[in-house]
């Protein structure tokens, strides 16, 4: 079970962060030429990690894995409350690039340096972020949980998994999961607009 749930934990963190590259990519696109294909794709990046990272994947973290961690290693504290006050300020730092995003798209070129700004501090906080909860939660939680914290770790992670794993899509997703597949750059998708 703590082997699964390790590798649940680390696939979805490895989506993000390939969304997280795929975002700097379309900004680049979008920066040498404002073609409106990329600012579309790149609101659906920005609904993904809404719906799954924000509210599933971080949801499974403050309820479930963090919880037991602060209960199996009291030394831990600081760290888990830093790391869930940053899941809090995470959906209003997407509704923000969201409106940037928005604000470029509609009011022109002046607004781009604004946006990529914002999104080159929220990549590197997230990636921080998520080095952070692998180097000293996942390091704790695999020194001092018991079968049944793995067991119920899995639980949690096996209920919604994210598409960008491998998953299959629910039907609502599936367009979105489409177009970010086939229009966003490499590594997370197959487009290769120059």
């Amino acid at each position: 079970m703590q082997a699964e749930a390790i590798r649940i934990i680390h696939e979805e963190h490895h989506a993000l962060t390939a969304m997280l590259s795929a975002m700097r990519g379309v900004a680049e696109r979008l920066r040498e030429h404002a073609d409106p294909r990329d600012f579309d794709v790149m609101r659906a990046i920005l609904l993904y990690i809404d719906e799954f990272p924000e509210r599933l994947h971080h949801v499974k973290e403050h309820e479930v894995l963090f919880p037991l961690v602060r209960a199996r290693s009291p030394q831990t504290a600081a760290v888990l409350d830093r790391l869930d006050a940053e899941h809090q300020r995470g959906e209003a730092a997407v509704r923000a690039l969201e409106h940037e995003l928005l604000g470029w798209e509609q009011l022109g070129a002046s607004r781009a340096p604004r946006f990529l700004e914002s999104l080159q501090a929220y990549s590197g906080f997230y990636l921080e972020h998520l080095r952070v909860e692998e180097s000293e939660v996942l390091t704790a939680a695999q020194r001092t949980f018991d079968e049944a914290d793995w067991e119920k770790v899995l639980r949690a992670f096996q209920g919604h998994r994210d598409p960008l794993t491998g998953q299959t899509p629910e039907a609502l997703y599936e367009g979105l999961f489409r177009k970010i597949v086939n229009q966003a750059p490499a590594p997370i998708g197959l487009g290769s607009r120059a």
